[in-house]
């Protein structure tokens, strides 16, 4: 979890931030959102909202009413509580990479549909890393676990393998409904994780304006038991959103917050993040464009906009649009990933693994956005300036032309500096042989994986989990 001490940046005016929020309320007034649930529309309807067949339409005093049953921070909380979590304010935290169903292996860089086995070393490079605070979700797609299953053993592994903060499966009621009674397996009853949330998930709009029901179902689960979603659109510039920034932008808020005010008529207080996934088209090619300075544009407002609203924000990670661990992947995920987080955003997704946009994982990438993810969280973390580091009297006793490598002062705060994973910093002299970063990373997440030691379970909540997932075969 990264403490941040700078202030959030605000990309835009506030003027323009009204003129947003305007134009969303009136989205949602005149135009409305299609909402597949006959049961969710029931719920709007007696919440105060208008339905007409399919649509639902929000006043803006019901907006802003809604907007305000939402806390504006909250705790998750993690099997061993020196891994409980802040979502919102001055924190950030950040989850892997979520849904790709590919992995691209790193010998001959050939990609191939994920495997349960690929899931299970994902979650232990995330149990591993200091810089990653959530796993469970949909880390990639295991696509050898039938449809049914797939979403317990995901839960399966991430309590088995980390004990950290997890996120829910939103594909659906039954399935999310399983993850809420597996969590409450783990945590010690319903009523213990309704007090106290453990379970965090993405619940995606379908732009444009819409919500289906699989989505809505497994919102009202969770709201239903008190834990935290985020509501999240995937807009898609000039295809499904309009092709300005500014117009899908007003075309998320309008969804985003429509998913909220449901979340609270559900549950009122429910904690709710305000989200985007959302990225330009590349019209020459008809692809997502995840890597581009304008998804970095439209992270940094949801954010600002976010801040606005008094509620959480959910932003992208080490995206990119490259299919290998190459300069563009570099450049792209360290500009989204440093500039999200100096926009003030409280939960990363896709932190580390992502190539190909959303398609791909990798471990090696994943190594190589840790990498980063650990030099962002020292950068945002500053430097102290007291007496002791303004190294006044150490300055005075060396003088000019001295040397500080012998001093005292040296070694008392020779560790204050971060220390990199897998960067190099040695001279060409001094190394026998060339070796890249992705072939460094590549050594290191197999010495990860060789000597990982998953934090211990207990054999009675092994046994129960076991049974459980067996009843649902």
């Amino acid at each position: 979890m990264i403490k941040r001490k700078l202030e959030a940046i605000d990309y835009l005016s506030r003027n323009d931030v009204e003129k947003i929020h305007q134009a969303s309320l009136g989205i949602l007034e005149k135009n409305g959102i299609e909402f597949y649930s006959a049961e969710a529309r029931d719920i709007l309807k007696k919440g105060g909202a208008r339905v007409e067949g399919e649509k639902v339409f929000f006043s803006p005093q019901l907006v802003m009413e809604q907007l305000s049953l939402a806390p504006s921070e909250f705790t998750l909380h993690a099997r061993n509580s020196n891994n409980n979590l802040t979502i919102g304010g001055d924190y950030t935290v950040t989850a892997p990479g979520y849904g790709s169903p590919y992995v691209m292996d790193f010998d001959g860089n050939t990609r191939r549909n994920a495997t349960y086995d690929d899931y299970i070393t994902f979650t232990k490079l995330a149990g591993h890393s200091e810089n990653i605070d959530v796993v469970g979700g949909v880390l990639v797609e295991p696509n050898d676990v039938e449809d049914k299953l797939r979403h317990a053993k995901m839960f399966q592994a991430a309590v088995t393998y980390t004990d950290k903060c997890l996120m829910g499966s939103a594909m659906g009621e039954k399935k999310a409904r399983e993850t809420v009674e597996m969590a409450s397996i783990v945590y010690g009853g319903m009523d213990k994780i309704r007090d106290n949330p453990v379970l965090i998930s993405l619940i995606n709009t379908n732009s444009p304006l819409e919500f289906d029901a699989r989505m809505l179902d497994a919102l009202m689960v969770y709201a239903r038991n008190r834990q935290p979603v985020i509501i999240a659109a995937l807009a898609m510039t000039g295809t499904t959103s309009p092709v300005t920034l500014a117009g899908s932008l007003v075309q998320q808020c309008a969804e985003i917050l429509s998913g909220i005010v449901f979340a609270q008529m559900v549950n009122p207080g429910t904690p709710v993040a305000f989200g985007s996934a959302s990225s330009i088209v590349d019209l020459r090619t008809g692809n997502l464009a995840i890597g581009s300075p304008e998804s970095v544009q439209m992270f940094s407002v949801i954010a600002q906009m976010a801040r606005f609203y008094k509620i959480p924000s959910r932003g992208g990670g080490a995206l990119t649009d490259a299919i290998l661990i190459d300069n563009q992947s570099g450049y792209e995920s360290m500009m989204v990933l440093m500039n999200t987080v100096l926009s003030g955003t409280n939960f990363i997704l896709h932190s580390a693994g992502l190539l190909e946009n959303y398609m791909t994982m990798s471990f090696e990438k994943f190594v190589c956005d840790d990498e980063m993810l650990g030099m962002v969280k020292a950068y945002m973390q500053g430097f102290q300036v007291n007496d002791e580091t303004l190294a006044v009297d150490p300055l005075l006793s060396v003088g000019s032309g001295g040397n500080f490598i012998a001093h005292e002062h040296t070694f008392t705060h020779m560790k204050d500096t971060r220390l990199p994973m897998v960067s190099a910093r040695v001279n060409y002299a001094g190394v026998k042989e060339m070796v890249d970063t992705p072939k460094r990373a590549n050594d290191y997440y197999r010495d990860v994986i060789e000597s990982y030691k998953a934090p211990k379970l207990d054999e009675k909540i092994e046994n129960e989990l076991d049974r459980y997932i067996s009843n649902l075969s």
